[in-house]
């Protein structure tokens, strides 16, 4: 069963980037989900798909991989640009505004 290793990507909620400076070492899924019958619930027989380990570096978590014959592949962070103005916070209620201020 192959595995993905990636860094996680941080909330869209946030503007922080807390819980995004580990690697994940996560399980693709077997076998598709299934719907019970009588109570709705979704499961699934596949076991693996549940566990989820976390590393501090690539590296550890590939050698992981490696010592225990797991075949993996390496999903790249892709990194933002940090949005910086001249001003900052501070422009928008600067007082020596020239144009009209709106919203």
């Amino acid at each position: 069963m192959p595995a993905k290793i990636y860094q996680p990507a941080r909330n869209a909620m946030q503007s922080g980037q807390a819980k995004t400076k580990t690697w994940v070492l996560e399980f693709t899924q077997e076998s598709a989900r299934s719907v019970d019958p009588l109570m709705g619930w979704t499961g699934s027989g596949d076991m693996n798909s549940q566990v989820r380990l976390t590393f501090a570096n690539c590296t550890a978590a590939i050698d992981y991989a490696k010592e225990h014959g797991i075949a993996y592949t390496v999903a790249q962070p892709q990194k933002r640009k940090p949005v910086i103005r001249n001003g900052g916070y501070g422009e928008n209620f600067a007082t020596n505004r020239r144009a009209v201020w709106t919203h």
